[in-house]
This record gives structure tokens, sequence and C-alpha cells, in this order.
């Protein structure tokens, strides 16, 4: 499968004929050994073997074998999200090596002026040595690529577009497939941005918004480009803002002569232009100047039998200026701005939740082992009372304990399904149960995969619990490594259950309530 960059509109649009695109997680012990994911081809076949400070026996979430080096082993770790079984090993590594996976991790964590504070140095330091050798490639690819991702998302143009050069001159010959998909979109339209100044956003108070669900299933928000008024789809993971031609003309926006041919953001070619919005505001509230937008044409994004036309993407760089996003079951989206000085720290309140993680164009979510299906009932984690106290707070330090797995959230997709990972440790619950075909998500030209479907399955969130039904859980790797080294794809389906769910970008934080 290949992944999408914005794709994931038409991937939804599809999604909604054949089932969609989408992911969740629980977790019940297993009883089976898992057996190793499908490997991504740079990956070496590796066997589980347990983790650093876990005894014989502990179960394990990822695959690692006492038979590699170590470089081997901690980039086996980092291709499978393991971010925080790497973080704990931090202070046993040699000084540089250290300093490598703190700066990569600070970029999952989207600590992104720490992480160039980190990387560049190591980057001038393989600059100056000329080309490595084969066995320090992969770790070049891994720095370059969490460099310019670290530039991308400050807005830094100038730098970000000459670090996606100097990624794909310098070791594009290692990017499998799907890593060449998702630079097309940068290497291309960052040159054209070049030049630009970066955005800027006026200080703002909390504030809430009524959305919409569009004809595609997805949210549309209310914006308004220099005070005419449309509607926006919410993309948090797109990398780049987008506007349609028409909107940019009714503007009188400048849109460059320059533009660029694009492939991978529909599956086919089509032509990008770039222009800068002078003043941009989301409902009347929170104004930004100077953003750069990508100019489409309007027959690309056009559905015809829906009969809707997108008007423009908001994607990461203005979703990055929130400091934490609420979507509500009664249609409202709440924003509260992000702390800027000691008295904001001291009031800005994190709700418990998982950890997210941004890696490349993916929003990875480490959940807690929740207890198995039927044991603790939606809700039952935050409603208070002795026992229920005490499960939240057994969920709550599972984190600490290793004991999560790690499963891609798709706010835009509008299934949850499981991928074998999470079928290797939950065979057993589906002894006797019927298999069918199952096609994936937003991958319609993917041969069906043999999968069940559980009934139940508890989401832990943190401390809280949700249960979610019906999931489909593929019982074969599919071959792709974005999927197979993930337990599953959360999706809308499952979010749409609760009373409301927060993304907060300054703690990184996916926290969620149930309903009443």
């Amino acid at each position: 499968m290949r992944r999408r960059c914005v794709g994931a509109l038409v991937s939804c649009f599809v999604a909604s004929c054949f089932i969609a695109w989408g992911a969740a997680q629980v977790f019940a012990q297993g009883a089976l050994s898992p057996r190793p994911p499908a490997q991504d081809p740079a990956k070496p076949e590796t066997k589980q073997t347990p983790a650093d400070g876990q005894q014989e026996g502990a179960q394990v979430h990822t695959g690692v074998t006492s038979g590699l080096d170590t470089e081997a082993r901690l980039q086996n770790l980092l291709a499978d999200h393991e971010f925080l079984r790497i973080e704990a090993q931090l202070d046993r590594m040699p000084a540089d090596e250290a300093q490598f996976y703190r700066g990569i991790l600070a970029n999952r964590k989207n600590d992104l002026k720490a992480s160039a504070a980190l990387l560049e140095p190591l980057a001038d330091k393989i600059a100056a040595t000329g080309a490595p050798g084969p066995e320090k490639l992969g770790q070049e690819k891994l720095l370059r690529k969490a460099l310019a991702e670290d530039y991308l998302r400050l807005g830094d143009w100038a730098k970000a577009a000459k670090a996606y050069k100097t990624l794909e001159t310098r070791v594009g010959s290692q990017l499998t497939a799907d890593e060449q998909d998702e630079l097309e979109l940068p290497v291309k339209l960052l040159p054209l941005a070049a030049k630009n100044d970066p955005m800027t956003v006026d200080p703002y108070d909390p504030f809430g918004l009524p959305v919409n669900r569009n004809l595609l299933g997805l949210l549309d928000i209310p914006v308004f480009v220099d005070a005419r008024p449309h509607s926006w789809m919410l993309e948090p993971t797109a990398p780049f803002n987008l506007i349609a031609r028409s909107l940019a003309q009714e503007a009188g926006l400048t849109v460059s002569d320059a533009a660029v041919t694009i492939h991978t953001l529909t599956g086919r070619p089509m032509q990008v232009h770039m222009t800068v919005i002078p003043r941009f505001t989301i409902g009347g509230a929170i104004t930004f100047h100077d953003m750069t937008a990508f100019v489409f044409e309007d027959s690309d994004y056009a559905f015809k039998q829906t009969h809707y036309q997108v008007q423009g993407v908001l994607g990461y760089p203005a979703v990055a200026a929130l400091g934490s996003l609420t979507i509500t079951d009664n249609a409202m989206i709440e924003v509260r701005p992000p702390a800027t000085g000691a008295k904001d720290e001291a009031n800005f309140h994190s709700d418990p939740g998982a950890q997210f993680f941004f890696d490349g164009d993916q929003m990875v979510v480490a959940m807690n082992n929740a207890p198995a299906a039927g044991v603790v009932a939606a809700g039952d984690a935050t409603s208070g009372g002795g026992a229920a106290a005490e499960k939240a707070a057994k969920a709550g330090e599972a984190a600490s304990t290793g004991d999560v797995r790690m499963f891609v959230l798709d706010a835009s997709g509008q299934q949850t399904y499981l991928t074998s990972r999470y079928y290797e440790e939950h065979a057993s619950d589906f002894t006797g149960q019927k298999m069918e075909m199952f096609t994936l998500p937003a991958s319609p030209n993917t041969p069906a995969q043999p999968a069940y479907t559980a009934e139940t399955v508890n989401l832990a969130f943190g401390p809280t619990v949700v249960a979610v039904h019906y999931i489909p859980v593929l019982t074969q790797p599919v071959g792709d490594a974005a999927l197979d080294d993930v337990y599953g794809v959360l999706g809308l389906d499952a979010l749409d259950q609760l009373a409301s769910y927060t993304f907060d970008f300054k703690a990184m934080t996916l926290s969620v309530r149930n309903r009443e």
C-alpha cells in the first residue's frame, strides 16, 4: 500500500464505498507468542526476545534479537515505533549515539527546536566525512529525514527545502517506495515557497466553534480567507495547507507562475501552484498572517458522485498554532491556546491520556494494555469509586512498565481495524469463528485479506477505557511496514462514539471522555 500525505481525502471517499480507513486498539493478555511482523525490505528479519529489563516470559511487543548489533536493534525498535523503549535505554548509550536518538525522539515528540539542535551538529559531522559506509547509511537516512521534518514543521521554508533536497541527493537510493512517495510533496513543493516569510499568529483566547461533517464524512470548519467565509477540511497530519484555485482567485490572491506536477496526492498527475494568504482566520477567533498555501485546480478535488468540492485543507502548519483541540459530540470544536509564559505554564492543565507521536506522515498513539473485552465496561475507569479508581491507576501505570502497544490514528478515516500483530496476541479469542475477506480501507487495489471480527475491543487511552464493537482483525501481514509494524488503525467510528476527544499538542497526549 502506498502512503499518501493528504490522500486521506480521496481514500476516505473510496472507503465509503469499500469500508474505510481507520484504527484501534485494546489488549487482553494473549496466550500465543507473536510471530515476527512482515519485514520492511531494509530491516533484517528478527525474532521475539525479552526487552531490556524484562524477565524471560514477559510479553514482548516488537521484534528484536540478541543476534543483532546494537545499532540494528535500535533501528528495528525505531521502525516499530517503540519510542518509549528506546528512551529507557538512552542513559546506557555512548554520547554520540545517545545524542542521535535523543534528536530522533524529540522529532517524534514534536519538540522540534530541541530535535534540530541535537541533529544539526551530527549532520555537519556526517557531511564533513563524505559518503558514509553502508553500515551508516540507515542512520544518515533517519537523521536527515527527521531534520528535514523539523524545519518543515517549524515553518522554515528555505531550510526545509534545502534539507529535503540533501536527503534525496545523499540517501535517495536507500529509500523504499513508500518513503519516496512520502517525500514527493516536500521535495517538489518546498522550492516554490523557499523565499516565503514565516507565518505569524495573533494572540487569542480559548474559543469554540461549530463544525460540520461533510459529504465525505470528514470534518469541515469555518474559516475566512481575507474576510471571505469558506469551509475547509481539518487534516492535522497533512504537511501543507491547500486551497482551491477558485477560492484563491475570489480572494484576489497572487498565485505563483511556477508550478510542479505531483502524483501522490490523488494518485493522478496534478499541477500545483503556491500562494500566500495575507490574513486567514479560523472561526473569526484566531488570525494567521502570511499563511503559505498550495493551490490545486478545483477539478482535482471534486467528487462527482457526492457533488462535493473541496475548498481547502487545513493541515499541520495551521493546527500547530493550537495548544489543544477538542472535538465534541455536539458538533463543536474547542480550542485552547498554547502556554506562552510562566503564568500560562502554571495554569496549563493537560488531562491524562495516551501519548502520541508524529512519525513522518503518521500519528502514532501509545495505547495502554487494556483488560480483556468484557472485564471493564466503557466508562468504568473514569466513573470514580474505589474499584474503578484502582483500575484507572493500574492503566495509568502501564506506560511506565512498557505495557503499551503502538497504533496509527487516522482522524480523517472512518473505520477502525486491527492488524495481524493484534491477532497474534489474541488468536484464541477467534476459535470457532468464521473467517471472511476484508478489503483494506484506502487500498481497494490491494487483494482482500482474511479477517475475523472482534465483537468487543477495549481501548485504553491512558486511564480511560473505551469499548468499541465489531472491529475487523487481519490474520496475516499485508506486506506494508506502515501497517504491519503497528497493532491497528484507529478511525472516526471509534472516536465518534465518545463525548469528546482532545489532541493536546503541548503535552502530546490524546485524551477522551466517554458518554454518560
